[in-house]
């Protein structure tokens, strides 16, 4: 939060099929949710695509010579598609066609990860797009009909961001008696054996001051920072085979640079999805449109310019206001807003947000679950925690288990969204359910 104007770090739709989850979110925020309606675009040569799907507006902005080639190119794989479906492109094009590929799924993949897209396994495409179809996009555009969960046309949100279902939950942690410390990084993990007997930690004061190491004790420790990190906070250190595995993780890291515009707002969408190779920023956010309670004053417009990126590299070690002209030359040029409309703006930079589903990660990710299993009192979550490129819902599913295994249930938090691969997937097991209700 900057100047009473509220963020969101990549957009968080809350929606979910698992019902455990859905009355969490309500358990802490009660009525202070509001349902959204969504609006997105897709932002290519020149022109801006509805997203989802509508026919007579794509068929408008490709034409109707290509919108045949690409019937053409659908059909050819159909008839001969790859026997091999190892990458992430072989994926897409057996499903949509490789014209369509080459349209809309090839140059926005390598922006987003940076690698090409036949680097990156097909267990991410079958986890984020599993149930999405050439023939389905069409049908679900002419229809109405959709049961795919990264289309759906409505969704809630809290009316001030994603933070704060967190300072709620800080503050329901507080008020039973437990404690809630920020501003730490655990930078030691002490075990005897299978067992973890403690953790080192060192703070920062709010002004960012090195306040030292303190050692925290506990019977059960749930993690939810990157595998690679973990690993190597280990002391003693694992076996060297883990290690080497750990080592070989990759991830993308991410920064957004928050616009405030001095009018309001340029766009109605809630994000744009950029996939022009001519800029370099890959998602663009209205945070007006997810809730107008996000902003302090109604008169302006808060725009946020999403960059993927890896530590180290220009984009990353760019200087504040460099940043700062760069997202306001970028809006200009997509035709959005004027770079001189901007008054204010905060960088965010988050490292390791995004899990690489490269060529090693399913091996290694194999060699580290397998030895972190062996810990009787330790577990991992999340995103980070798991190596996996999960929605908010399943990563709090991990959790759940995770909390309820340290009451003496046996859950595998290494199976949520492995099968069940994504929202539409996912069943509760009732019984199971309403047998945790009744406790």
């Amino acid at each position: 939060m900057k100047n009473g104007n509220r963020f969101d770090i990549g957009g968080h739709r809350f929606f979910t099929k698992v019902p455990e989850v859905e009355a969490m979110w309500h358990e802490v925020l009660r009525d202070e949710f509001l349902t959204v309606p969504r609006l997105s675009r897709i932002y290519y040569q020149g022109k801006y695509f509805a997203y989802p799907l509508k026919p007579m507006n794509a068929l408008a902005n490709i034409g109707p010579v290509e919108a045949t080639r690409i019937l053409m190119s659908y059909i050819k794989w159909q008839v001969r598609p790859s026997r091999i479906e190892d990458t992430f492109e072989q994926w897409v094009v057996n499903r949509f066609g490789r014209r369509l590929y080459e349209h809309f799924f090839q140059s926005y993949t390598r922006k987003v990860w940076g690698i090409d897209p036949s680097e990156i396994r097909s267990d991410w495409a079958a986890q984020r797009i599993k149930n999405l179809s050439l023939p389905k996009a069409i049908w679900n555009a002419v229809s109405g009909a959709n049961d795919t969960s990264s289309l759906i046309e409505e969704f809630q949100y809290p009316r001030l961001g994603p933070g704060m279902m967190w300072e709620r939950v800080r503050d329901l942690v507080q008020e039973k008696g437990g404690e809630v410390h920020m501003g730490r990084e655990v930078v030691r993990i002490n075990r005897a054996g299978d067992r973890v007997t403690s953790v080192d930690a060192r703070c920062w004061s709010a002004s960012g001051e090195d306040c030292g190491t303190t050692r925290i004790e506990g019977e059960h420790f749930i993690n939810s920072m990157p595998l690679r990190e973990l690993v190597a906070a280990f002391d003693p250190a694992p076996p060297s085979d883990v290690v080497a595995a750990a080592k070989k993780l990759r991830y993308r890291d991410f920064l957004i640079v928050t616009l405030c515009l001095n009018h309001a707002d340029p766009f109605p969408d809630n994000w744009i999805y950029v996939h022009s190779p001519d800029v370099r920023v890959a998602r663009i956010q209205n945070f007006r449109a997810w809730s107008p309670d996000m902003l302090a004053d109604p008169h302006t417009s808060s725009i946020g310019m999403e960059y993927f990126c890896n530590r180290g590299d220009d984009l990353w070690d760019m200087e504040d206001e460099g940043l700062r002209d760069l997202a306001a030359l970028e809006l200009e040029e997509l035709g959005l807003a004027d770079a001189a409309t901007v008054t204010d703006f905060a960088i965010i930079r988050q490292p390791q947000a995004y899990p690489v589903y490269d060529g090693d990660y399913r091996k290694a990710l194999d060699v580290i679950s397998g030895w972190l299993k062996t810990l009787t009192n330790f577990q991992t979550v999340g995103r980070a925690g798991l190596h996996r490129y999960n929605n908010q819902d399943h990563s709090m599913v991990s959790a759940m288990y995770a909390a309820r295994n340290t009451l003496g249930h046996a859950y595998d938090v290494w199976d949520v969204n492995v099968e069940r691969s994504y929202h539409e997937d996912f069943e509760v097991d009732r019984k199971k359910q309403n047998a945790l209700a009744a406790q």
